[in-house]
């Protein structure tokens, strides 16, 4: 690799396991395709930038925002994107 990324280092995690108020950048999708590519389709893509907004009061689902919007996940769907946590101003 001919330069170095701030989250090279750093290992995967599954999206769900963020806290709220720290940011993630999208490493890779594990869904069933037609879940995957919705999701893709509004901004789940591989180096996007997903910030963990809030959580509902029994903990699921999740609202994330990515891409000038937010939307809530099942912990079921969010375990299955890996991502690699960033300390980045949000």
């Amino acid at each position: 690799m001919s330069y170095h990324e701030p989250w090279a280092s750093k290992t995967l995690q599954a999206l769900s396991e963020l806290a709220v108020g720290t940011a993630g950048v999208v490493e890779t999708l594990d869904l069933p395709d037609a879940v995957q590519h919705h999701l893709m389709h509004m901004g789940f893509v591989p180096e996007a930038r997903v910030v963990v907004v809030r959580r509902a009061p029994a903990g699921d689902p999740t609202v994330y925002s990515i891409d000038g919007f937010e939307i809530a996940l099942r912990r079921e769907t969010a375990r299955s994107i890996l991502v690699h946590a960033t300390t980045e101003d949000l």
